[in-house]
Protein backbone atom coordinates (compact mmCIF):
# COMPACT_ATOMS: atom_id res chain seq x y z
CA UNK A 1 0.00 0.00 0.00
CA UNK A 2 2.83 2.34 0.87
CA UNK A 3 4.27 1.90 -2.64
CA UNK A 4 1.17 2.16 -3.99
CA UNK A 5 0.65 6.34 -2.85
CA UNK A 6 4.24 7.00 -3.26
CA UNK A 7 3.75 6.23 -6.96
CA UNK A 8 0.93 8.78 -7.08
CA UNK A 9 1.74 11.76 -9.26
CA UNK A 10 1.58 15.45 -7.90
CA UNK A 11 -1.42 16.96 -8.86
CA UNK A 12 -1.94 20.30 -6.65
CA UNK A 13 -0.29 22.10 -3.84
CA UNK A 14 -2.20 23.24 -0.49
CA UNK A 15 -0.48 25.80 1.48
CA UNK A 16 -1.17 26.93 4.51
CA UNK A 17 -1.96 30.69 4.74
CA UNK A 18 0.52 31.14 7.73
CA UNK A 19 2.90 29.80 5.15
CA UNK A 20 1.92 32.15 2.68
CA UNK A 21 2.37 35.38 5.06
CA UNK A 22 5.92 33.88 6.58
CA UNK A 23 7.04 33.79 2.23
CA UNK A 24 5.50 37.48 1.67
CA UNK A 25 7.17 39.04 4.71
CA UNK A 26 10.84 37.06 3.80
CA UNK A 27 10.90 37.60 -0.08
CA UNK A 28 9.58 41.52 0.91
CA UNK A 29 12.01 41.83 3.57
CA UNK A 30 15.29 40.89 1.10
CA UNK A 31 13.86 42.98 -1.99
CA UNK A 32 15.11 43.16 -4.39
CA UNK A 33 18.04 40.53 -3.26
CA UNK A 34 16.58 37.24 -4.04
CA UNK A 35 15.10 35.66 -0.86
CA UNK A 36 14.97 31.43 -0.45
CA UNK A 37 13.98 29.26 2.38
CA UNK A 38 13.19 25.79 2.92
CA UNK A 39 9.40 23.85 2.70
CA UNK A 40 8.31 21.15 5.22
CA UNK A 41 4.71 19.29 4.73
CA UNK A 42 3.65 16.01 3.70
CA UNK A 43 2.47 13.81 0.29
CA UNK A 44 -1.55 12.93 1.03
CA UNK A 45 -2.98 11.17 -1.95
CA UNK A 46 -1.24 13.55 -4.42
CA UNK A 47 -1.67 16.36 -2.81
CA UNK A 48 1.56 18.11 -1.66
CA UNK A 49 0.52 20.06 1.82
CA UNK A 50 3.27 22.45 2.46
CA UNK A 51 2.46 23.01 7.03
CA UNK A 52 5.35 25.19 7.63
CA UNK A 53 8.70 26.89 6.07
CA UNK A 54 11.77 28.69 7.12
CA UNK A 55 14.15 31.20 5.26
CA UNK A 56 18.12 30.27 4.89
CA UNK A 57 20.50 32.18 6.49
CA UNK A 58 21.38 36.11 4.14
CA UNK A 59 24.83 35.60 3.03
CA UNK A 60 26.25 39.91 3.66
CA UNK A 61 28.50 41.06 1.11
CA UNK A 62 31.93 41.99 2.72
CA UNK A 63 31.72 46.43 3.37
CA UNK A 64 34.99 45.97 2.24
CA UNK A 65 33.40 45.35 -1.73
CA UNK A 66 31.09 47.95 -1.46
CA UNK A 67 29.38 49.09 -4.78
CA UNK A 68 26.33 50.01 -6.00
CA UNK A 69 25.08 46.19 -7.48
CA UNK A 70 26.32 44.87 -4.12
CA UNK A 71 22.54 43.40 -4.12
CA UNK A 72 23.55 41.86 -7.33
CA UNK A 73 25.54 40.11 -5.78
CA UNK A 74 23.77 39.25 -2.69
CA UNK A 75 20.77 38.24 -4.53
CA UNK A 76 23.35 35.44 -6.38
CA UNK A 77 24.78 34.12 -3.49
CA UNK A 78 21.03 33.81 -1.69
CA UNK A 79 20.00 32.04 -5.22
CA UNK A 80 22.66 29.49 -4.59
CA UNK A 81 21.78 28.72 -0.88
CA UNK A 82 19.88 25.84 -1.25
CA UNK A 83 22.13 23.46 -2.56
CA UNK A 84 25.23 25.05 -0.44
CA UNK A 85 26.48 22.65 2.22
CA UNK A 86 25.95 25.11 4.87
CA UNK A 87 22.68 25.56 4.08
CA UNK A 88 22.00 22.20 3.60
CA UNK A 89 23.25 21.61 7.51
CA UNK A 90 21.20 24.20 8.53
CA UNK A 91 18.23 23.21 7.25
CA UNK A 92 18.62 19.09 8.74
CA UNK A 93 19.07 20.97 11.92
CA UNK A 94 15.77 22.57 11.71
CA UNK A 95 14.15 19.61 10.89
CA UNK A 96 15.40 17.95 13.54
CA UNK A 97 13.93 20.32 16.04
CA UNK A 98 10.50 20.47 14.16
CA UNK A 99 10.17 16.57 14.71
CA UNK A 100 10.88 17.30 18.60
CA UNK A 101 8.02 19.88 19.14
CA UNK A 102 6.13 17.45 16.97
CA UNK A 103 5.49 19.58 13.67
CA UNK A 104 5.68 18.20 10.13
CA UNK A 105 9.31 17.52 9.52
CA UNK A 106 9.50 16.34 5.58
CA UNK A 107 11.13 18.67 3.29
CA UNK A 108 8.58 18.90 0.61
CA UNK A 109 10.70 21.93 -1.29
CA UNK A 110 11.85 25.70 -1.31
CA UNK A 111 11.02 29.03 -2.23
CA UNK A 112 12.14 31.78 -4.02
CA UNK A 113 11.56 35.47 -4.75
CA UNK A 114 11.64 37.00 -7.52
CA UNK A 115 11.05 40.34 -9.07
CA UNK A 116 9.26 41.18 -12.25
CA UNK A 117 8.58 37.65 -13.55
CA UNK A 118 12.21 37.02 -13.94
CA UNK A 119 12.58 33.73 -12.41
CA UNK A 120 13.60 31.50 -15.02
CA UNK A 121 17.29 30.82 -14.54
CA UNK A 122 20.41 28.67 -14.13
CA UNK A 123 19.94 28.52 -10.70
CA UNK A 124 15.98 27.73 -10.31
CA UNK A 125 17.17 24.95 -12.34
CA UNK A 126 19.98 23.52 -10.56
CA UNK A 127 18.07 23.69 -6.91
CA UNK A 128 15.25 22.08 -8.06
CA UNK A 129 16.85 19.52 -10.02
CA UNK A 130 18.76 19.25 -6.17
CA UNK A 131 15.83 18.56 -4.48
CA UNK A 132 14.12 16.61 -7.33
CA UNK A 133 16.97 14.35 -8.47
CA UNK A 134 16.25 11.54 -5.92
CA UNK A 135 14.14 8.66 -7.58
CA UNK A 136 10.00 9.68 -6.32
CA UNK A 137 11.61 12.70 -4.43
CA UNK A 138 8.13 15.28 -5.10
CA UNK A 139 9.39 18.07 -4.29
CA UNK A 140 8.16 21.76 -5.45
CA UNK A 141 9.57 25.21 -5.77
CA UNK A 142 7.46 28.26 -5.00
CA UNK A 143 8.26 31.60 -6.44
CA UNK A 144 6.66 34.40 -5.21
CA UNK A 145 6.58 37.46 -7.22
CA UNK A 146 7.03 40.67 -4.83
CA UNK A 147 6.85 43.37 -7.44
CA UNK A 148 3.65 41.47 -8.84
CA UNK A 149 1.98 40.86 -5.75
CA UNK A 150 2.53 45.13 -4.73
CA UNK A 151 0.33 45.49 -7.12
CA UNK A 152 -2.87 44.02 -5.30
CA UNK A 153 -2.93 40.23 -6.37
CA UNK A 154 -0.85 37.65 -4.88
CA UNK A 155 1.52 35.68 -6.98
CA UNK A 156 2.90 32.49 -5.38
CA UNK A 157 3.63 29.77 -8.20
CA UNK A 158 4.17 26.13 -7.69
CA UNK A 159 7.12 24.46 -9.44
CA UNK A 160 7.99 21.31 -10.93
CA UNK A 161 10.58 20.04 -13.63
CA UNK A 162 9.47 18.01 -15.95
CA UNK A 163 10.79 13.85 -16.11
CA UNK A 164 12.22 14.70 -19.67
CA UNK A 165 14.18 17.64 -19.00
CA UNK A 166 15.64 15.81 -15.64
CA UNK A 167 16.32 12.51 -17.90
CA UNK A 168 18.01 15.41 -20.37
CA UNK A 169 19.94 17.58 -17.43
CA UNK A 170 21.43 14.44 -15.46
CA UNK A 171 23.13 13.31 -18.59
CA UNK A 172 24.06 16.80 -19.83
CA UNK A 173 22.43 16.44 -23.16
CA UNK A 174 21.09 19.76 -24.52
CA UNK A 175 22.58 18.97 -28.01
CA UNK A 176 20.40 19.73 -31.37
CA UNK A 177 20.48 15.69 -32.26
CA UNK A 178 19.51 14.82 -29.15
CA UNK A 179 16.65 17.57 -28.76
CA UNK A 180 15.31 16.46 -32.29
CA UNK A 181 15.65 13.26 -31.67
CA UNK A 182 13.46 13.31 -27.75
CA UNK A 183 11.31 16.49 -29.55
CA UNK A 184 12.79 18.29 -26.54
CA UNK A 185 11.35 21.93 -26.36
CA UNK A 186 11.58 25.13 -23.60
CA UNK A 187 7.97 24.07 -22.91
CA UNK A 188 9.06 20.67 -21.58
CA UNK A 189 11.41 22.55 -18.98
CA UNK A 190 8.81 23.24 -15.88
CA UNK A 191 5.40 22.06 -14.62
CA UNK A 192 3.36 24.06 -12.97
CA UNK A 193 0.70 23.39 -10.16
CA UNK A 194 -2.45 24.75 -8.90
CA UNK A 195 -2.23 26.32 -5.45
CA UNK A 196 -4.82 25.72 -2.71
CA UNK A 197 -4.15 28.40 -0.06
CA UNK A 198 -6.00 26.10 3.18
CA UNK A 199 -6.85 27.83 6.04
CA UNK A 200 -8.45 25.92 9.22
CA UNK A 201 -11.59 26.41 10.40
CA UNK A 202 -11.09 27.72 13.28
CA UNK A 203 -9.10 30.65 11.04
CA UNK A 204 -11.80 31.01 8.91
CA UNK A 205 -14.14 31.77 11.47
CA UNK A 206 -12.19 34.69 13.21
CA UNK A 207 -11.63 35.93 9.49
CA UNK A 208 -15.20 36.32 9.45
CA UNK A 209 -15.24 37.87 12.14
CA UNK A 210 -13.08 40.85 11.55
CA UNK A 211 -14.72 43.06 9.20
CA UNK A 212 -17.09 44.02 11.60
CA UNK A 213 -16.14 46.63 14.53
CA UNK A 214 -17.30 45.47 18.04
CA UNK A 215 -20.83 47.01 18.74
CA UNK A 216 -20.72 49.78 21.21
CA UNK A 217 -24.46 50.17 22.17
CA UNK A 218 -27.10 47.65 22.84
CA UNK A 219 -28.29 45.57 20.19
CA UNK A 220 -31.80 46.10 18.71
CA UNK A 221 -32.73 43.50 16.74
CA UNK A 222 -35.57 43.60 13.59
CA UNK A 223 -38.84 41.88 14.73
CA UNK A 224 -39.75 40.66 11.13
CA UNK A 225 -38.21 40.17 7.97
CA UNK A 226 -39.24 43.41 6.77
CA UNK A 227 -37.14 45.11 9.35
CA UNK A 228 -34.56 42.94 8.39
CA UNK A 229 -34.90 44.22 4.90
CA UNK A 230 -35.50 47.75 5.41
CA UNK A 231 -32.71 48.40 7.89
CA UNK A 232 -30.01 46.38 5.45
CA UNK A 233 -26.40 46.03 7.32
CA UNK A 234 -23.82 48.23 6.33
CA UNK A 235 -21.60 46.12 3.69
CA UNK A 236 -18.07 45.79 5.25
CA UNK A 237 -15.81 45.62 2.35
CA UNK A 238 -16.14 48.54 -0.31
CA UNK A 239 -15.04 47.97 -3.81
CA UNK A 240 -11.42 48.90 -4.81
CA UNK A 241 -12.05 51.86 -7.55
CA UNK A 242 -8.40 52.50 -8.41
CA UNK A 243 -8.90 48.95 -10.45
CA UNK A 244 -10.69 51.91 -13.47
CA UNK A 245 -7.78 53.99 -13.43
CA UNK A 246 -7.25 53.72 -17.05
CA UNK A 247 -3.52 54.81 -16.96
CA UNK A 248 -0.72 52.04 -18.61
CA UNK A 249 0.78 50.17 -15.47
CA UNK A 250 4.31 50.58 -14.72
CA UNK A 251 4.74 47.06 -13.77
CA UNK A 252 3.65 46.44 -17.98
CA UNK A 253 5.74 48.99 -18.88
CA UNK A 254 8.98 47.47 -17.17
CA UNK A 255 7.37 44.10 -18.52
CA UNK A 256 7.76 45.05 -21.92
CA UNK A 257 11.23 46.76 -21.35
CA UNK A 258 12.14 43.31 -19.94
CA UNK A 259 10.71 41.48 -22.81
CA UNK A 260 12.96 43.22 -25.24
CA UNK A 261 16.13 42.54 -23.70
CA UNK A 262 15.08 38.76 -23.16
CA UNK A 263 14.32 39.15 -27.04
CA UNK A 264 18.10 40.39 -27.64
CA UNK A 265 19.13 37.70 -25.69
CA UNK A 266 17.97 35.64 -27.32
CA UNK A 267 19.20 36.64 -30.95
CA UNK A 268 22.54 36.78 -29.11
CA UNK A 269 22.39 32.73 -28.05
CA UNK A 270 20.92 32.43 -31.90
CA UNK A 271 24.35 34.46 -33.53
CA UNK A 272 26.84 31.96 -31.61
CA UNK A 273 25.07 29.08 -32.65
CA UNK A 274 25.32 30.21 -35.95
CA UNK A 275 29.04 31.15 -35.64
CA UNK A 276 29.55 27.43 -34.78
CA UNK A 277 27.38 25.83 -37.62
CA UNK A 278 29.66 28.02 -39.87
CA UNK A 279 32.85 27.24 -38.22
CA UNK A 280 31.67 23.56 -38.39
CA UNK A 281 30.93 24.03 -42.17
CA UNK A 282 34.24 25.43 -42.96
CA UNK A 283 35.99 22.68 -40.99
CA UNK A 284 33.98 19.37 -42.91
CA UNK A 285 34.62 21.03 -45.79
CA UNK A 286 38.65 21.05 -45.16
CA UNK A 287 38.28 17.60 -43.94
CA UNK A 288 36.53 16.71 -47.22
CA UNK A 289 39.41 18.03 -49.12
CA UNK A 290 42.05 16.36 -47.25
CA UNK A 291 39.93 12.83 -47.72
CA UNK A 292 39.82 13.03 -51.63
CA UNK A 293 43.77 14.27 -51.67
CA UNK A 294 44.57 11.55 -49.29
CA UNK A 295 42.23 9.00 -51.31
CA UNK A 296 44.18 10.41 -54.63
CA UNK A 297 47.73 9.74 -52.94
CA UNK A 298 46.53 6.41 -52.00
CA UNK A 299 45.74 5.28 -55.56
CA UNK A 300 48.77 6.67 -56.86
CA UNK A 301 51.01 4.62 -54.07
CA UNK A 302 48.67 1.64 -55.08
CA UNK A 303 49.54 2.06 -58.75
CA UNK A 304 53.81 2.48 -57.57
CA UNK A 305 52.67 -1.33 -55.47
CA UNK A 306 53.38 0.83 -52.44
CA UNK A 307 51.58 1.35 -48.67
CA UNK A 308 48.72 3.33 -48.75
CA UNK A 309 48.64 5.61 -46.43
CA UNK A 310 45.68 5.61 -43.24
CA UNK A 311 43.06 7.38 -44.19
CA UNK A 312 41.65 8.53 -40.56
CA UNK A 313 44.68 10.94 -39.54
CA UNK A 314 41.84 13.72 -40.77
CA UNK A 315 40.90 13.23 -36.76
CA UNK A 316 44.19 13.76 -35.69
CA UNK A 317 44.92 17.31 -38.17
CA UNK A 318 41.58 18.91 -37.83
CA UNK A 319 39.75 19.40 -34.54
CA UNK A 320 35.97 19.69 -34.92
CA UNK A 321 34.30 22.75 -32.48
CA UNK A 322 32.18 21.69 -30.19
CA UNK A 323 28.78 22.46 -30.12
CA UNK A 324 27.46 24.87 -27.39
CA UNK A 325 24.94 23.76 -24.87
CA UNK A 326 21.17 24.87 -25.86
CA UNK A 327 20.03 24.91 -22.35
CA UNK A 328 21.17 28.88 -21.69
CA UNK A 329 18.79 29.43 -25.21
CA UNK A 330 16.02 27.23 -23.85
CA UNK A 331 15.51 28.89 -20.35
CA UNK A 332 15.81 32.46 -22.38
CA UNK A 333 12.87 31.32 -24.83
CA UNK A 334 10.89 30.16 -21.28
CA UNK A 335 11.45 33.09 -19.88
CA UNK A 336 10.04 35.29 -22.94
CA UNK A 337 6.72 32.85 -22.98
CA UNK A 338 6.41 34.18 -19.40
CA UNK A 339 6.89 38.00 -19.78
CA UNK A 340 4.72 37.48 -23.05
CA UNK A 341 2.18 36.10 -20.56
CA UNK A 342 2.52 38.93 -18.50
CA UNK A 343 1.76 41.45 -20.78
CA UNK A 344 -0.87 39.70 -22.08
CA UNK A 345 -2.77 39.51 -19.26
CA UNK A 346 -2.29 43.40 -18.31
CA UNK A 347 -2.91 44.70 -21.83
CA UNK A 348 -6.28 41.99 -21.48
CA UNK A 349 -7.58 44.34 -18.63
CA UNK A 350 -6.74 47.58 -20.35
CA UNK A 351 -8.19 47.11 -23.06
CA UNK A 352 -11.53 45.95 -21.86
CA UNK A 353 -11.07 49.35 -19.75
CA UNK A 354 -10.72 50.99 -22.60
CA UNK A 355 -13.24 49.87 -24.77
CA UNK A 356 -15.86 50.17 -21.78
CA UNK A 357 -14.78 53.86 -21.84
CA UNK A 358 -14.24 54.49 -25.59
CA UNK A 359 -17.62 56.75 -26.09
CA UNK A 360 -16.23 59.32 -23.64
CA UNK A 361 -12.63 59.29 -24.73
CA UNK A 362 -13.54 59.08 -29.00
CA UNK A 363 -16.80 60.73 -29.05
CA UNK A 364 -17.23 60.95 -32.81
CA UNK A 365 -16.44 57.12 -32.91
CA UNK A 366 -20.13 55.96 -31.64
Amino acid sequence: MADVLKDVPLNSVQVEALVVMKIVKACAATFPTTATGSLVGMDVNGTLQITNSFPFPTADVAASDAHPNDHMAASNLAAAAPRSKANITYQNEMIKYLREVNVDANNVGWYTSANMGNFVNTSLIENQFFYQKELNEKTVALVHDVSRSSQGALSLRAFRLSPTFMAAYKENKFTTENMQKTKFTYKDILVELPIIIHNSHLLTSFLHQLPAAPPTEDLEFPTSLSDLKRNQPAIPLYPNLDSLDLSVDPYLEKSCNMLLDSIETHYTELNNFQYYQRQLAREQTKITAWKTKRAAENATRVQQKLAPLPEDEWERVFKLPTEPSRLEGMLNARQVEQYSRQVDGFTASITSKMFAVKSNLLPDSA
